[in-house]
């Protein structure tokens, strides 16, 4: 298949289930989807307010003041912050009032400290101001019954510092996915253990596992399976069982072991959807789905994997989350070499990006091959990819550069 054709099948097979929702703690809520509307039960603020340290007083009082001609006032009381004013202002007087604190009853604006001399109960305003002024009225940041946060939103920070303005403690949101992840190989040791000899450590499954996280669901970590058909068959049943998609790596290519394909085929329907995608990296890629449930069948090697993942496993993840399936960030750049395609093949080369003499971005290609199976993952910010009829991007030539992270090394 083309990777446009890949695309459409998986699509058009992929229907989100409803996975639940869930109370979450405040500050246990992060990061988490809001399932349901958050609608204020009180005014923000709570009561008028002031938004200056200075003196509370009735408007009319202080027309006609000015650098040369001050108004005098009768300093009455005082106000402070968190408390219940127990001073009503009459006309001709001035309470003393610092920031945040309520406005007292019978005035209706502040004047700024600055623009004022108090001698004992005497206060000599400089400067009239207008009904209002330097108050912030009771609910003119949120009314009460105003839907604050809606369905959907993802809580950063922000959204948080909005619920706990609202005296709430939970937040109702969508339940996380659970992603199965597992590797095969009879070459793949789990770190921690001993290297034998002819041996690798499982890379994918933990750089996998960041990357679910990364688009919002759990990753279950199965840990490393062997080219074994009964052994992977019943490890793969398990994973289906237990997470709402299954991320596989290895076993994809064409060898006398590569089982995964056949495997997922014969666990459900539909079965195999794609069986490899005309791309470079990640041609041996297989998908596949077991009822609603999705499986990514991703080749072995470290970069091809990751990349597969974040163009055609992230955008379901989110989805499963309740979340808007957001494109990457992406920067313009130009080419710092010549980079050519694979004929036939849409082609996706890593780079690593920053600035030259002149201040302008430059996408430089990172090694992929042989030599760089491993330190590709930590030198890309991201990749440029050449369409199936582009023969090469040649130096200079503006680029679009799709980042792996929201800000690159550079």
């Amino acid at each position: 298949m083309t990777f446009d054709e890949a695309q459409k099948a998986i699509g058009a097979q992929f229907k989100p289930v409803f996975l639940g929702e869930e109370e979450a703690v405040l500050l246990e809520a992060y990061n988490r989807v809001l399932s349901e509307d958050v609608i204020s039960s009180l005014d923000i603020p709570p009561f008028n307010r002031s938004t200056v340290d200075g003196f509370a007083v009735k408007a009319e009082d202080t027309f006609g003041a000015e650098e040369n001609q001050f108004v005098t006032l009768k300093v009455s009381g005082v106000v402070n912050v968190g408390e219940q004013p127990k001073v009503v202002l009459a006309k001709g007087e001035a309470v003393e009032i610092v920031t945040g604190a309520p406005i007292p009853e019978g005035a209706d604006a502040v004047v700024m400290v600055e623009d004022t001399e108090r001698e004992s109960d005497e206060l000599h305003v400089f400067s009239a101001v207008t009904v209002n002024e330097n108050v912030m009225k009771k609910g003119s940041d949120i009314k009460k019954g105003a839907i604050v946060l809606k369905t959907g939103q993802v809580l950063s920070s922000s959204e948080i510092g909005v619920l706990a303005a609202l005296g709430l403690t939970k937040a109702k949101v969508f339940k996380i996915p659970i992603v199965a992840v597992l590797s095969t190989g009879g070459e793949v040791t789990e770190p921690g253990k001993a290297l034998l000899e002819g041996k690798i450590y499982d890379i994918n499954a933990y750089s996998l596992s960041t990357a679910v996280i990364e688009s919002g669901a759990k990753p279950v970590y199965f840990g490393v399976v062997p080219d074994d058909k009964a052994v992977l068959s019943k490890a793969m049943q398990t994973a289906l069982a237990s997470s709402d998609m299954v991320i596989t790596s290895g076993g994809v290519s064409v060898g006398p072991r590569d089982y995964t394909p056949q495997i997922v085929d014969s666990l459900g329907k539909p079965g195999i959807i794609v069986y490899g995608i005309a791309v470079k990296p990640g041609k041996p890629t297989t998908v596949g789905f077991v009822g609603d449930k999705p499986v990514f069948s991703l080749p072995g090697h470290p970069t091809s994997a990751l990349l597969i993942f974040y163009l055609l496993a992230r955008p379901l993840i989110q989805r499963l989350a309740g979340r808007p399936a957001a494109p990457m960030k992406m920067v313009r750049a130009f080419a710092g070499s010549r980079m050519f395609s694979a004929k036939g093949r849409r082609t996706f080369v890593m780079v690593k990006i920053e600035f030259d003499k002149d201040c302008r971005l430059i996408a430089e290609p990172v090694e992929t091959g042989a030599s760089g199976a491993i330190t590709t993952l930590s030198k890309a910010d991201g990749f440029v990819e050449i369409p199936e009829n582009e023969q090469f991007v040649d130096v200079d030539e503006e680029v679009a550069v799709v980042l792996f992270r929201n800000t690159a090394k550079a």
